[in-house]
């Protein structure tokens, strides 16, 4: 099945220190063309005040992370107003379309955000006796690591702001030992055309 053209343009380049991999875009997301835009959505927050990007942004400014070797994309382009509406192809076709773009970008960590998108990808996962942990798992796609993360939407309901902070901080610690140096200085501001 060949999905859709994405209602949000991915945020990816070559040698990414991360790539967040989110579900699909909200409506709001969609409606104002920015990632993470829903009013309860705390992924900007999280990415500032775990310390992987060094000032605070907004949903308006999503196209700056390359600046600090972060990316962006959705395991799925349509946009609905839950994941409830998504359907088993869309998650497949994603799920190749995704491994493309690590192979053009290489990022160093792929950090999924959220138990579902991490059990769809690796569906073996689903029986397991024990609940998923969030952090750094054994499940690699290429040679490239996975680093669970809570589903920062406003609408998730299993995890409290305090877990998600550490999980953000902890995936902060892991891509600052993998880079064996500190996070990069960003260049020179641009404007996005």
């Amino acid at each position: 099945m060949k999905q859709p053209t994405p209602a949000l343009p991915d945020y990816l380049q070559p040698g990414l220190r991360i790539l967040f991999v989110g579900i699909n875009p909200g409506v709001r997301s969609a409606a104002v063309g920015h990632h993470f835009a829903g009013h309860s959505n705390r992924f900007w927050k999280l990415l500032s005040e775990s310390g992987l990007i060094p000032i605070p942004l907004s949903y308006r400014e999503d196209w700056r992370l390359p600046e600090w070797g972060l990316g962006l994309t959705n395991i799925i382009g349509r946009t609905s107003a839950g994941i409830d509406a998504l359907q088993s192809e869309e998650y497949l076709a994603g799920i190749d379309a995704l491994e493309q773009k690590i192979i053009r970008c290489q990022p160093r960590t792929i950090a999924l955000l959220g138990v579902t998108i991490f059990k769809k990808i690796f569906p073996r996962e689903k029986g397991r006796a024990a609940p998923l942990g969030l952090g750094l798992t054994k499940a690699r796609i290429g040679s490239v690591p996975i680093f669970l993360l809570p589903n920062p939407s406003g609408r998730n309901a299993h995890y409290s702001y305090g877990d998600m902070l550490q999980a953000f901080r902890s995936l902060c610690k892991h891509a600052d030992v993998l880079n064996a140096r500190p996070p990069m200085a960003p260049p020179p501001r641009t404007k996005r055309d």
